[in-house]
């Protein structure tokens, strides 16, 4: 635990007189604001506040913490300052959470320029599939992959991830064509489970749509074609397989298992080997946004600044 900073929140929740109030100061999302609360209250072995729906009043525990945490902070003050060009220089771990597709494919190269480019500076990945307590793990930055991310968290967007339908030539041989969408219903689809209920999003291209129209020779059909361009369909999809690892589900489709949405960058070495063949390419899956999460925006190590700086980069450069 940063025990400076949990000093620092309690101080602004008394000063400021609520949670939220502490959490627009500090910049902070309020469920880090109430973490930080519990860890302070843990480091003291106390109970520091007396809570209600309307108020916020000091404990006996609590006002002798404040006065400790008031010198605490004072002493933190009195440190000397490194100089401006010694902070814009990345140094120390950095603890990053992700994926362990992300951790192989896309974060590996951009880590080792990272760490050629500043030798004070060091990496520690903590790979998981599942959202992580950034305070209690000691992440630093979390990288997730959603279009649905918690507004309380303090993020920065970092790129965009396309997606590719496909599968193994193995699996289509002996099966039926795959032209619309909703043929995929269809179809044994191997699907990540982390997003909960699979429903897989589609956005009709122009000429697709285009298309369409010229195959439809109903004089009242004007109304419904302007409708069709860039119609979305939303397609329930199932199967027998499901992980909550992407890789997992890639290595399943080159094996013949199913079809599967995948990141382009994930798929495209096996698209233009031939080992997986594109699907439903007249129509856009749905893009997700990838995005570096990380504690608050103020006193932002150089560290952290710079990695995501050069994950902007990198992300940009894959278009």
């Amino acid at each position: 635990m940063d025990r400076l900073e949990a000093a620092k929140v309690f101080v602004t929740i008394v000063e400021r007189g609520s949670m939220i109030s502490a959490a627009n100061a500090l910049d902070m999302s309020r469920s880090m604001v109430t973490r930080y609360l519990s860890e302070m209250e843990e480091w003291s072995g106390a109970r520091l506040l007396h809570r209600s729906t309307r108020s916020l009043s000091l404990t006996p525990a609590g006002e002798q913490v404040l006065d400790y945490c008031h010198k605490l902070l004072e002493l933190a003050n009195e440190v000397p300052s490194v100089s401006n060009a010694g902070m814009a220089i990345p140094r120390g771990l950095l603890r990053i959470s992700c994926s362990q597709f992300m951790a192989h494919q896309i974060l590996a190269p951009v880590v080792r320029q990272y760490l050629a480019s500043y030798p004070q500076a060091s990496v520690n990945f903590h790979v998981s599939s599942q959202t992580v307590d950034l305070v209690a793990e000691r992440i630093d930055l979390a990288i997730r992959i959603t279009n649905e991310l918690d507004p309380n968290l303090i993020a920065r967007r970092l790129g965009e991830c396309e997606s590719v339908v496909c599968a193994a030539p193995s699996y289509l041989a002996a099966r039926a064509s795959v032209l619309h969408p909703e043929d995929l219903t269809q179809h044994n689809c191997l699907t990540y489970s982390y997003f909960g209920d699979v429903m897989w999003r589609f956005y009709q291209t122009d000429m697709a749509a285009k298309q369409a129209q010229s195959l439809n020779s109903e004089p009242h059909s004007n109304q419904d074609q302007a409708v069709n361009l860039g119609q979305a369909f939303n397609v329930p999809v199932n199967g027998n397989f499901s992980a909550n690892d992407s890789m997992v589900v890639l290595n399943a489709t080159l094996v013949g298992e199913g079809i599967a949405m995948q990141p382009v960058w994930a798929a495209k070495p096996y698209l233009d080997s031939g080992q997986l063949v594109p699907l439903l390419t007249e129509f856009k899956p749905q893009s997700l946004g990838v995005y570096g999460v990380y504690q608050s925006r103020k006193h932002m190590q150089p560290a952290l600044r710079v990695m995501m700086d050069m994950l902007v980069a990198y992300f940009a450069s894959l278009k």
